[in-house]
């Protein structure tokens, strides 16, 4: 399969930048970007390799980080990115 190529309404060329990954080490679990999706593609799980020099470190609360649980599933919108306090996503379009 090639490139996916659209035009936005205004006739703009558009390509769609699909979600690859999610760097935990970054993340900080806010869940900002599970809300804005509509396709379901993320979801919050414990963190397990914690860095107790962590600057969000609490001992008493369990540390969570978001993973990408239906990476088929992902349109390419990007809204996920536009939320994101830590820019921790990674997106390329589809592989030719």
């Amino acid at each position: 399969m090639g490139n996916i190529k659209g035009l936005t309404r205004s006739g703009t060329e558009w390509e769609p930048q699909f979600i690859q990954e999610i760097s935990q080490d970054d993340c900080i679990g806010c869940g900002r970007c599970y809300k804005v999706c509509a396709r379901d593609v993320f979801n919050l799980v414990e963190k397990e390799d914690i860095d107790e020099d962590d600057d969000y470190y609490d001992e008493d609360e369990m540390m969570m980080v978001m993973t990408i649980e239906n990476a088929g599933d992902c349109i390419g919108c990007m809204a996920c990115s536009k939320v994101c306090p830590k820019n921790c996503q990674s997106f390329a379009p589809v592989a030719a």
